[in-house]
């Protein structure tokens, strides 16, 4: 958590904010939404994170003079997006389980499902 922490306070709490959380987070939410509509698995969603996160480094970079090249960075920001990437996969993957097979599994909550018995 530190390490979050240092690297927001050094980089700018707002840019940090708007860039990384909001429009990064919102764009691989929607990927991981994307990803399990095609039914592929989580790898698929892990591995497709790797570029995006280095797209997002280099908006800070581009946009903020951040480091570019700094692996703290590119780690923590790879955490937060693929978090919401894996978030919205899980969202998708369960609507998609109870609207395909409604006779099997029912809702159990945002990110759940069960069998039906």
């Amino acid at each position: 958590m530190s390490l979050i922490l240092d690297h927001v306070t050094s980089n700018g709490f707002w840019q940090f904010v708007v860039l990384t959380i909001i429009m990064g987070g919102g764009a691989a939410f929607m990927a991981g939404r994307s990803i399990a509509g095609g039914w592929k698995g989580i790898p698929r969603v892990i591995i497709a994170m790797i570029p995006f996160t280095a797209g997002l480094r280099f908006l800070h970079y581009a946009l903020f003079e951040g480091q570019l090249t700094s692996l703290t960075h590119f780690l923590v920001h790879g955490a937060i997006v693929t978090g919401f990437a894996l978030l919205g996969y899980r969202v998708r993957r369960t609507q998609q389980m109870t609207s395909q097979y409604p006779w099997l599994y029912e809702r159990s909550g945002p990110l759940t499902w069960r069998s039906k018995n």
